[in-house]
């Protein structure tokens, strides 16, 4: 006669041995579902365009036939798509992109939804030095004709940027300081909506990245006036830097995957493999420096992007207590 217990232990047997023998765990492996891949600013930015370009080749490392949706929710200056990520289960089913410092300066400067410490940083795979763009009409060639102008017609520069706090403001902030100016700040919901405005000629200078710039010039009437980098780019040997013009204004944005805090280990483990497994990809390098792209690349494993932002937190702290630019 067969006891309910050993019924049990057999049952058990069996199912070990079913799993065994299809050589798959007898729980299904992560991940199970779609994954949303979370993008602060609009679609068409150059984070938007990271995302759109990688996600693929996340896929293809996790396996399984993984699918990663990339959904945007831009506002605030990345606070809402930021709180989003923040606010997720922490499950691996939910990561997005975290750009710097906005996602450093906004708990910063106001009582924000989200802090960094709530969000954590995976892997970075961009770093993009800021640019300022004019229409080609524009009758600014160089920055030391906006400088002449603003010099002359204090606060009547319009300058367009990602939001306050954003890397776009705070170049326009050190330049100001710089050349003893004062420029008019316009602030947008992302890169797409302030390079469009500065193509209708409703603000002056858009205040971006290099990568959206290059992009623009293939097929917009746009003039990059400088770079905000140490030494001029290698993909555009031809942009002068702000240096080089008297004004040594550095400023660029990390752009890396971050995910909500507490992530199973196993699980976050298998996402930062596949994330750096795909940013090294050379199909995927190809297709992020090409003319059409223009991502300027800079890979960063998890240690070396945390120590990244958190070097950038002790900047924008002290920057902030010496000169605040939320006004």
């Amino acid at each position: 006669m067969i006891t309910r217990s050993k019924f049990l232990a057999i049952a058990a047997g069996a199912v070990a041995l079913v799993a065994l023998g299809t050589g798959t765990p007898a729980q299904a492996a992560y991940p199970e579902k779609p994954i949303t891949l979370l993008v602060a600013y609009d679609a068409g930015g150059s984070t938007d365009v990271t995302a759109r370009i990688l996600a693929p080749f996340i896929e293809k490392y996790l396996g399984g036939g993984t699918r990663i949706e990339v959904v945007n929710k831009p506002g605030a200056g990345g606070e809402i798509g930021f709180a989003a990520l923040a606010d997720a289960a922490p499950d691996g089913y939910t990561i997005g992109f975290i750009n710097t410092p906005n996602v450093i300066t906004i708990p910063i400067e106001r009582q924000a939804r989200f802090n960094i410490d709530r969000i954590d940083p995976l892997a970075n795979i961009v770093d993009d030095p800021g640019i300022w763009t004019v229409h080609a009409e524009s009758p600014f060639k160089t920055v030391k004709d906006v400088i002449e102008h603003a010099t002359a017609n204090p606060n009547t520069v319009t300058v367009g940027s990602t939001g306050v706090g954003s890397d776009d403001q705070l170049a326009m902030l050190v330049v100001q300081r710089q050349a003893k100016v004062a420029f008019t700040h316009v602030p947008f919901s992302g890169s797409a909506a302030n390079q469009k405005a500065m193509l209708a000629k409703k603000i002056q200078i858009c205040a971006q990245n290099l990568g959206e710039g290059l992009r623009a010039m293939q097929t917009e009437p746009v003039r990059i006036l400088g770079v905000m980098s140490k030494e001029r780019w290698k993909a555009a040997p031809d942009l002068q830097t702000f240096a080089e013009q008297g004004y040594p204004a550095q400023m660029a944005s990390l752009r890396g995957i971050g995910a909500p805090k507490g992530l199973p280990p196993d699980i976050r483990a298998k996402l930062v493999e596949a994330i750096l497994a795909a940013a090294k990809d050379p199909e995927f390098i190809a297709k992020a420096e090409a003319k059409e792209t223009f991502q300027p690349l800079r890979v960063l494993n998890t240690e070396q992007f945390a120590a990244e932002l958190k070097q950038i937190d002790a900047d924008m702290r002290k920057l902030w207590a010496e000169s605040p630019w939320l006004k």
